[in-house]
């Protein structure tokens, strides 16, 4: 898809995510899920961003056998870095690692082009497209609003108030009987959004 620029993307969430090898079967099923549900990254202003030590001859062919096996299109850009050094920088595999066989690193990255959360798989499990989503909707649910997220969030569920701060306000919250355990109902639901 040409040359690339993670500053491209300032003013939308990236999912920037690598994967240990063309043609191999749990990346095939993660690319195949990815792009079924690009969509749904679209809605939520999320753009996805593939990497991997592969050539781009390599993604070519991959591109072309994934949209010829399970007829699916795969529409964001596979970015190579057959150097490592993309990898290297990223953390996503160790400075002695000779070849990419652990690179399964997911970085959400904000807007502002923060990293703002990583999952790390190892090379034999596949990532969750369900979870990528829950994990970008929730980034996205703290920073609209002063709260946070329960275990397990979905966009419309109860969300937490954050703890106090400060001694005073959690003195003055004596009648609260679970004053470090707030829900809320979920405003953006009430409102429809």
């Amino acid at each position: 898809m040409g040359d690339m620029s993670l500053s491209d993307y300032r003013g939308r969430w990236v999912v920037l995510f690598s994967h240990p090898a063309d043609f191999t079967p749990v990346c095939t099923s993660e690319f195949v899920a990815l792009s079924r549900a690009s969509d749904r990254f679209k809605a939520l202003n999320c753009e996805l961003v593939a990497i991997s030590v592969d050539s781009l001859y390599s993604h070519l062919g991959w591109i072309r056998a994934i949209h010829h096996h399970f007829g699916v299109k795969v529409s964001f850009p596979i970015v190579e870095d057959p150097s490592l050094v993309i990898g290297r920088a990223y953390g996503m595999l160790a400075e002695d690692a000779p070849d990419a066989a652990t690179l399964r690193s997911t970085f959400f990255i904000d807007p502002e082009g923060i990293i703002r959360a990583m999952l790390c798989y190892p090379a034999t499990i596949g990532r969750s497209v369900d979870e990528l989503l829950r994990v970008l909707a929730a980034l996205q649910r703290v920073d609209s609003d002063n709260v946070v997220t329960p275990e397990g969030w979905h966009p419309g569920d109860d969300v937490l108030l954050p703890p106090y701060q400060d001694q005073a306000s959690a003195l003055d919250a004596a009648g609260e009987t679970c004053w470090f355990h707030r829900t809320l109902p979920d405003k953006q639901k009430e409102a429809g959004k």
